[in-house]
């Protein structure tokens, strides 16, 4: 997974370093936002891990079945969660500059990975319930480890939306 993030981290910054401001307001391929707020959102899937891993930390505790009903809750839900997800996505790749983000990636990618050191091997097979209608990376059943692979699956797919080049 070090080596994972590392290479997000590397492409992210070059993304960011080789796009103008006319390839940052084009139309990404595939979604609303454009590639300044596609690039947020790449970001946005790292920034989001640490409450993932919170919600696996706490369900891995627990029963199951707990799991397995928060997951349906959030899965009913999955309109709202959309609406937030673009709005989100929208405001936070239309206010930060790229620069910024970049910045944030580097942090986040360090914490990421002074946790990861941290983990046992107990921690990294505990696991819940995911909401999979959410995302499309999002396994029924995922395992600390799993979820540590999100942010960069999820990387890779929004980089092959991304027209920067065009």
């Amino acid at each position: 997974m070090h080596e994972e993030w590392e290479r997000a981290r590397r492409e992210f910054h070059q993304l960011v370093e080789q796009a103008d401001d006319a390839a940052l307001r084009r139309p990404s391929n595939g979604t609303r936002w454009n590639n300044r707020q596609l690039l947020f959102h790449m970001l946005l899937g790292y920034l989001i891990l640490r409450a993932l891993l919170r919600l696996v930390r706490m369900f891995g505790h627990l029963p199951r079945g707990a799991s397995r009903t928060y997951a349906r809750l959030l899965n009913a839900g999955t309109k709202p969660f959309d609406v937030v997800n673009f709005l989100g996505s929208y405001a936070g790749g239309s206010t930060l500059s790229p620069a910024r983000m970049a910045v944030m990636f580097d942090h986040v990618i360090d914490k990421l990975h002074r946790r990861l050191d941290a983990e046992g091997e107990a921690e990294l097979a505990r696991g819940m319930y995911y909401p999979t209608r959410w995302d499309p990376f999002f396994e029924e059943y995922m395992t600390l480890a799993d979820v540590y692979r999100f942010p960069t699956r999820h990387f890779d797919f929004h980089r092959r939306q991304l027209t920067l080049d065009e």
